[in-house]
């Protein structure tokens, strides 16, 4: 018998259950024995068992086996992960085929061959170990897919943010791999979620990995998995993200962090579409949609020969790039809003928005951190806050410098059409329709500039 394992027998003969613990001690890893069918919750709670060896009669002259049915139910209510095989001096063909309908692995009759005993008891034990591996796989999957069930809210009405929606929904019924590109805190993780959310992979698992917080050591280890024993500090076998995602799709922040041979590998695992865990020479089939994102400048990083080209072509069959906040125009306050309502009901306060000189402030304001930056911006608002309006002072913004060429000049077209509308107003003594002709503007158009600007 090759598989160890922790054995609990119930049987009212304790004859049996001295031959039979007299039998397996030396073979598996502990066993516990009771004639009271009563005790079994309580042992499985406190034992835990890899496998129960089940009586199917209890009382004197009982030859029916709904003792023994009856047993059962109640063990896989209790876990239905359990492996119960079912003994009796009364077995037939018609028990035996209940039994496994009823949710038990095997039918053992007594007496029993010693050979067969310790065989069928060591497959039970692969099983349960199994059936605990996949349990626990599931529950991985869960944990790192959080609540993808849900449609992530994306907000935006520029036509930047209108772009990439369009595109999203161009995808939805292709499995092809994506690469988002975009700076810091624009939403490339919502991104990567919605276009899970509408693939044909959406009931599948959705399993993150950032590589851009995960030591180079690790990476291997965390993508591919690692069985019992490969290095110090594998005390058990472990599946890789990859290997989980397999079926469903893998989305792989902050890919531009990728070393080199890391890089090499993860390219043959795309091309082969299997993969190997850390310690062992057998291949793992994988299934996976990839989806990648990267605040760099990829192909500024493949010139240098900090990544390679082959890997870009097999993660990018559609780019998506992500704007920053300061090219998106007034989602600023559209984001600033929704903000608003989130983190006054999560902080149970009552504020009815944004003043004038607030939303001026923040249309205004470069925003190097993105819709991140906005976000704690807001909460960090209303949680100072005593008024019933967010104020202009409400907000601890970064100063931010113009932006100029050595020779002193501003090339920032934001700051320029500001500047430029001063002039304006200031060579035509405030009058907003002779300025607007001056612009080569409507008079509405320059009203609503100088709104923003505050102006």
């Amino acid at each position: 018998m090759e598989a160890k394992g922790k054995i609990l027998i119930v049987d009212d003969n304790e004859d049996v259950l001295f031959a039979l613990n007299l039998l397996l001690e030396p073979y598996v890893e502990k066993v516990k024995v009771t004639t009271q069918p009563s005790r079994i919750e309580h042992f499985m709670k406190t034992f835990e068992p890899d496998v129960i060896l089940l009586d199917m009669n209890f009382r004197r002259d009982a030859i029916s086996g709904q003792e023994g049915f009856d047993c059962l139910e109640q063990i896989l209510k209790l876990d239905p992960q359990a492996v119960v095989l079912f003994m009796t001096a009364y077995a037939d063909t018609e028990k035996a085929v209940r039994a496994i309908k009823a949710g038990a692995i095997d039918f053992i009759p007594k007496p029993w061959e010693k050979e067969k005993m310790l065989a069928t008891l060591s497959s039970a034990v692969k099983l349960r170990r199994s059936r605990c591996e996949v349990k626990q796989l599931k529950e991985r999957v869960e944990a790192l897919s959080g609540q993808d069930d849900e449609l992530p809210e994306m907000i935006g009405q520029s036509e930047a943010m209108q772009g990439v929606f369009r595109t999203i929904r161009k995808l939805s019924e292709t499995d092809a791999n994506i690469l988002i590109l975009g700076e810091n805190g624009t939403g490339k993780d919502l991104v990567a979620r919605s276009l899970r959310f509408f693939s044909p992979r959406r009931e599948k698992s959705f399993v993150t990995i950032d590589l851009g917080s995960i030591p180079e050591t690790l990476f291997e280890s965390e993508l591919f998995g690692y069985e019992k024993g490969a290095f110090t500090d594998a005390r058990k076998s472990k599946a890789g993200r990859m290997e989980v995602a397999s079926g469903g799709t893998l989305f792989l922040d902050e890919i531009g962090n990728l070393s080199l041979p890391m890089q090499s590998k993860l390219l043959t695992a795309i091309e082969k579409r299997q993969i190997s865990r850390l310690g062992s020479t057998s291949v793992i089939p994988i299934d996976v949609r990839f989806i990648c994102a990267t605040n760099a400048n990829i192909r500024q990083i493949v010139d240098d020969g900090s990544f390679r080209q082959d890997l870009l072509y097999r993660i990018n069959t559609i780019e998506i790039h992500i704007p920053p906040l300061r090219e998106r125009g007034e989602d600023v306050l559209l984001l600033a809003d929704y903000f608003l309502q989130r983190f006054c009901h999560k902080y149970k306060k009552q504020i009815n928005g944004l003043n004038r000189e607030a939303k001026q402030k923040l249309m205004r304001y470069h925003w190097p951190g993105n819709v991140r930056e906005l976000q704690h911006a807001i909460e960090r608002a209303v949680i100072m806050s005593e008024s019933s309006m967010l104020k202009a002072d409400c907000f601890m913004l970064q100063p931010q410098a113009e932006k100029k060429s050595p020779l002193g000049e501003i090339f920032n077209l934001e700051e320029l059409e500001r500047k430029a509308i001063e002039r304006a107003m200031k060579h035509c003594a405030g009058n907003q329709s002779q300025a607007a002709e001056l612009l080569g503007i409507t008079r509405y158009a320059l009203y609503r500039k100088i709104e923003k600007w505050g102006l």
